[in-house]
């Protein structure tokens, strides 16, 4: 077959959450034999020069960069328009035209869109089979955002997700297949009023490369892990610092704390002043930071879809606490395979257990890392779209 895979951001090195889902789905297109061509954006050159690895997965790349000075003028341009303003963080004329040009010279079997915001530039392109994989329900997660931030942010946080769940209801009549990453996000889809078939793959996690190395931990020390320029990330982290590690130092003085994550602003910084707080910024590789620690946590009040970060640290076999919203995502149960809590209490209880006790860490670190290889393997859930596909293609 051919393929155009459109996605919001060029997956390429899959290092982040948005890159990671769609560059293992081209990967596994292009294994398949699969002639795939992949459309996508850059923020700048860096970003573009770092992409050009891509090539080595696909037979082709229309890669654009839209820099933020170009995109945050047409997110304002939408605000008294009926079009989402995040559509406009992802339009560019160029990869438009590109897109374009390429489907008027070549027959393409199948058109996948990865994230809703760039469905637009493939809406109207005609193609035997297209499936738009939403991943997570963007409209939903505005509306978080909505309940968690002051007015006016709280109002265009609201007025956003309104436009974005009627975009993402229009979208789905010009799809074959619409899918999420999870059970949740599908429910999310098919509670808009979607006519079209849809489900779910989830997302899965590379457990060769986040594997235990079967070195020791620090007994008092925990650790989170994320891109420290996101707004869940930083609410997370400071509502941890401020409610439970003090609780948690009264009870154990040792204990500790890693926030490890690339572009942590001022105020995220200042933590590293805090008894036992240090913040890194960005490393070059995260596992050594989550292997030496005793568990990790995802304290997270707005998550939406998986948390890789969770699966990533149950593969190395490093114990996860996590609020039920983080836990949404995983294919896990709590108590078993890792913890869940929520308030002040439950999470001091929680942690002190892990530091407390290494032979409960055991079983949690055997338990959380077994459920990923069983339920969370890339090669699984590619075969459950290999399902999907096949069904959408009758």
């Amino acid at each position: 077959m051919n393929v155009l895979f459109v996605c919001h951001r060029v997956p390429f090195p899959p290092k982040r959450g948005g890159k990671i889902r769609p560059f293992n789905i081209i990967r596994h297109l292009t294994d398949a034999g699969h002639k795939v061509t992949v459309a996508s954006l850059a923020r700048d050159a860096a970003e573009l020069e770092e992409s050009r690895g891509l090539a080595q997965h696909c037979e082709h790349t229309l890669v654009e960069v839209i820099p933020n000075r170009v995109a945050w003028p047409q997110m304002v341009a939408r605000l008294p328009t009926a079009s989402p303003s995040s559509f406009g963080n992802f339009w560019s004329r160029k990869l438009a035209r590109r897109i374009d040009a390429a489907a008027a010279t070549t027959r393409f079997d199948l058109v996948f869109v990865h994230c809703s915001s760039v469905a637009p530039y493939v809406e109207r392109l005609a193609a035997p089979l297209k499936i738009i994989d939403y991943g997570d329900m963007d409209s939903q997660k505005w509306r978080e955002y909505a309940s968690h931030r002051a007015f006016p942010l709280s109002m265009g946080y609201w007025l956003e997700a309104v436009k974005l769940e009627r975009r993402e209801r229009q979208l789905a009549a010009h799809f074959d297949l619409s899918t999420c990453t999870t059970r949740a996000e599908l429910e999310s889809l098919r509670a808009l009023g979607v006519s079209t078939p849809s489900d779910w793959f989830p997302n899965g996690v590379d457990a060769e490369f986040f594997a235990p190395d079967g070195d020791g931990y620090d007994s008092d020390l925990a650790a989170f892990v994320g891109r420290m320029d996101y707004y869940p990330n930083q609410q997370g982290v400071l509502a941890f610092c401020r409610d439970v590690l003090p609780a948690l130092q009264a009870k154990r003085p040792g204990a500790r704390l890693a926030i490890v994550g690339a572009d942590p602003p001022e105020h995220i910084r200042a933590l590293g002043k805090l008894p036992g707080v240090t913040v890194t910024g960005s490393v070059p590789d995260v596992r050594p930071h989550v292997r030496r620690a005793a568990l990790t946590i995802a304290p997270l009040a707005i998550a939406r879809g998986t948390q890789n970060k969770i699966l990533e640290s149950m593969a190395m076999g490093v114990p996860v606490v996590c609020s039920p919203q983080a836990s949404g995502g995983v294919d896990a149960v709590a108590g078993e395979h890792l913890l869940v809590a929520s308030g002040t209490d439950q999470w001091v209880v929680a942690i002190d257990r892990l530091l407390g006790d290494a032979q409960v860490r055991r079983q949690l670190s055997a338990a959380g890392r077994d459920r990923v290889l069983s339920h969370h393997s890339w090669a699984a859930s590619m075969r459950r779209l290999d399902g999907l596909i096949e069904e959408a293609a009758k």
